[in-house]
């Protein structure tokens, strides 16, 4: 994990974007108890991040999100950027941030309250040429071998929904991104498939020439906000913010212009 220098809501790029979400000032304490919001991200997200091509520094649409809330709140941001979704989860245990942007997973909502989803991504199977795998169902079978990300959402989903497939699971690492660790260990040990969400594998499937990303899914990964349990006026805030983002058209645009492939906005809150 590394930071990113603090970054100050009033140069946000979307100030004009939608009309500010109302924080109290209970809110706004719970939110940000040392006054500084320290927002976490999975920069091995490939679907959600990515390096600007100029800078090499990382961007992408909650990086983008992150800056819309410091300028809602009227808080300063500090960006803590983690190499994987398991390592960015777990760093609510050592109070590594105050909220995060990361999948909605039950196993990780032990220690972390979610807002509803901004947005939603499949994930699914990519498999070598030739594999005689077709379907979602035919990969769980005995001597199936499943490259995965360590602790990612579909990590946790196969964990509980695998019968007889056997995950081999690769930690994010310093500067390599969760999936592209798992589609290395992939390539290397020959496995049978490679879990990971849609578009990602896309992408894998034009570099690997006669390899097929499987039809239907593992499920569909809902992107939120998260929180250390118990901070309620933080949560009831967050939860309005990522309501009227979505219904603002905000995250829309966020989406469009990060040219993010195969991401949705999600559907309101029940």
């Amino acid at each position: 994990m590394f930071k990113i220098a603090t970054i100050f809501a009033s140069l946000v790029l979307f100030a004009t974007s939608a009309t500010a979400t109302q924080i109290s000032q209970l809110e706004r304490s719970d939110l940000a108890p040392t006054g500084k919001l320290r927002v976490g991200i999975n920069i091995g997200n490939l679907v959600l991040t990515a390096k600007d091509p100029s800078s090499g520094k990382p961007r992408g649409i909650p990086f983008d999100l992150a800056h819309e809330l410091g300028r809602q709140t009227g808080i300063p941001i500090e960006i803590v950027t983690f190499d994987s979704a398991g390592k960015l989860a777990e760093g609510v245990k050592a109070g590594a941030w105050d909220v995060a942007f990361l999948g909605i997973e039950p196993e990780r909502a032990e220690h972390i309250d979610f807002t509803a989803g901004y947005a939603e991504i499949v994930a699914t199977y990519l498999v070598p040429p030739g594999s005689p795998l077709q379907t979602i169902g035919d990969v769980d079978h005995d001597g199936v071998r499943v490259a995965i990300s360590e602790k990612s959402a579909y990590d946790l989903v196969l964990s509980r929904s695998l019968q007889h497939a056997k995950l081999e699971r690769i930690p994010g690492m310093p500067g390599v991104a969760g999936t592209e660790g798992a589609y290395n260990l992939f390539i290397a040990q020959k496995l049978d498939a490679l879990a990971g969400l849609k578009p990602v594998l896309l992408g894998y499937a034009e570099k690997l020439p006669g390899s097929r990303v499987l039809d239907g899914q593992i499920s569909t990964v809902q992107q939120a906000i998260g929180l250390p349990k118990d901070r309620t006026n933080a949560a009831k805030y967050l939860r309005k913010f990522v309501e009227d983002i979505k219904a603002s058209g905000l995250v829309a645009k966020i989406i469009e212009n990060n040219k993010a492939r195969g991401l949705t906005v999600a559907p309101p809150a029940s």
